[in-house]
């Protein structure tokens, strides 16, 4: 159990890695995966910045979290992903739906609950 709840969380945070970085090297391609659209440079710059730090924080902590057996770390990206989990909850009430708006919901519901199951099953650091 523990052997494929760390993998499955290293992979993950691999993904969400390489999304990051994406997002900072080229904000408009990322962006449009993820139905963003930024036409100013002061656009541009809040994605590469706040996509890349959402992405790259969930994905290291992830990673050494699933490498060092840390159940503490995993929670700073369950955390994350719950919080988008929660916006995306009050904009589908508020906006209404979208083309495919359960796939990202999906994504960070799963996310959420095996983040918060390895947290409680791998080890957790005192002191």
């Amino acid at each position: 159990m523990r052997l494929i709840l760390t993998g499955l969380i290293f992979a993950a945070g691999l993904l969400f890695l390489f999304i990051g970085v994406g997002f900072l090297v080229d904000p408009v391609a990322s962006g449009t995966d993820f139905g963003l659209n930024a036409s100013t440079a002061q656009g541009l710059a809040t994605m590469r910045a706040d996509m890349t730090a959402f992405f790259v924080v969930a994905a290291v902590c992830m990673m050494i979290g699933a490498w060092r057996r840390n159940g503490d770390l995993l929670l700073v990206p369950a955390g994350l992903f719950g919080i988008a989990l929660l916006g995306r909850c009050v904009g589908r009430a508020i906006d209404g739906p979208w083309d495919g708006y359960w796939t990202p919901m999906l994504v960070e519901g799963v996310m959420v609950i095996l983040l918060l199951i390895a947290s409680r099953v791998l080890p957790h650091r005192v002191g």
